[in-house]
């Protein structure tokens, strides 16, 4: 994954580190190309030869299943269209979260979101709640957004890690979420993380 470093975004990501006198915020918007790049090319093969190992052993007469039966946001995880997709996701989180190694998270570990507009209104309400409506407003939140990454040709997902996979719990993390805004078009994933810390 490449970081695409885009100018629009840098007043909002300083507007996305606050504090309230309940929390403080830290939050920040990536883009990064799904180019391959050399560290990519090893996780991808890594994630590939783990799959197929998978593969291979559903296919033993002591399974009763196959990667086609594993239930994934991105579907049948026997096709390398859906291996690809979590692959994407991974790469982002490992390339956002250098300190971490994300190459074992699962796809359960993810949650594909039927609908952009309710994902969008779920972050506007947050930055609401926490009293920072002007990013949305006076910024231009999302049309910035939709200048970089298309809204309307996206399908988002989230990461809903568990206490293992968690780069936030470190931090003592009240709540967090992690979105990823996936434009299959342009090869571009924009990634939204906000943490909220007491």
């Amino acid at each position: 994954m490449k970081f695409l470093d885009i100018a629009s975004l840098d007043p909002i990501n300083t507007a996305l580190v606050f504090e309230n006198p309940e929390c403080r915020v830290v939050g920040r918007i990536e883009t990064y190309s799904c180019k391959l790049a050399g560290v990519d090319k090893k996780l991808y093969k890594h994630l590939e030869s783990q799959w197929n190992s998978d593969l291979s052993e559903s296919v033993s007469p002591d399974h009763n299943h196959s990667l086609h039966d594993i239930i994934s946001p991105f579907g049948p995880m026997d096709q390398p269209s859906s291996r690809r997709m979590l692959f994407n996701l991974i790469a982002t989180l490992n390339a956002s979260y250098p300190d971490y190694d994300f190459s074992d998270v699962k796809p359960d570990q993810f949650t594909k979101h039927q609908s952009v507009p309710m994902v969008c209104n779920y972050i506007n309400n947050t930055l609401f709640n926490l009293g920072h409506a002007y990013i949305i407003n006076n910024l231009a939140l999302w049309k910035v957004i939709d200048e970089i990454i298309e809204l309307d040709e996206c399908s988002v997902y989230s990461f809903n890690p568990d206490n293992d996979s968690d780069p936030n719990a470190e931090d003592g993390a009240i709540w967090s979420f992690n979105f990823f805004f996936y434009n299959k078009k342009l090869k571009r994933i924009l990634f939204f993380a906000v943490k909220c810390l007491r």
